[in-house]
């Protein structure tokens, strides 16, 4: 998984002109079974794919916490919202709640997620390449194919399935 990893962000930026007019033309005009289509190659993909072998998308960047994920999470701690938000959070600069540094402070050594039962929405959907009505995420697709390779090698997938 190093290796993978170690070549990941190089890969993914030799197919980011590619991939950016890709997702330029499939926002213009996505097939009508899109996202049939993504929930099929995401299934197919994580099949084969053990995300605890990786973990990059937890040591490398941070969930955003929604309300209801600090009140989740707080709660599984048994402790005050604010409490929470003081300890491991902080405010970026789009006004989010983020975590004060990565890697995540919740991921343990075997890369196991201590929180994993109430972790983040945004941890529950990463790579984000099952949800609906995907073309209209496309910017976001293009940084997770730097971070995960999962989301990479459906993304490859895709355009050869999608003939624009």
């Amino acid at each position: 998984m190093e290796d993978i990893l170690k070549g990941l962000g190089k890969k993914a930026k030799d197919k980011q002109t590619e991939n950016k007019k890709f997702f330029t033309k499939l926002k213009k005009k996505a097939p009508k079974k899109l996202d049939y289509l993504m929930q099929e190659l995401h299934e197919s993909e994580f099949e084969k794919t053990d995300c605890l072998k990786c973990a990059n998308c937890c040591k490398t960047t941070g969930p955003l916490f929604t309300k209801a994920d600090v009140e989740r999470i707080a709660k599984h701690f048994r402790q005050k919202p604010q409490k929470f938000i003081d300890t491991y959070l902080r405010i970026d600069d789009e006004n989010d709640y983020v975590l004060q540094g990565v890697p995540c402070t919740f991921l343990g050594a075997d890369n196991y997620c201590s929180i994993y039962d109430v972790r983040p929405k945004a941890c529950r959907e990463f790579p984000h390449t099952d949800r609906k009505k995907f073309q209209q995420i496309s910017h976001l697709t293009m940084k997770n194919v730097a971070i995960c390779p999962a989301a990479f090698n459906i993304v490859e997938e895709m355009k050869k399935r999608i003939k624009i």
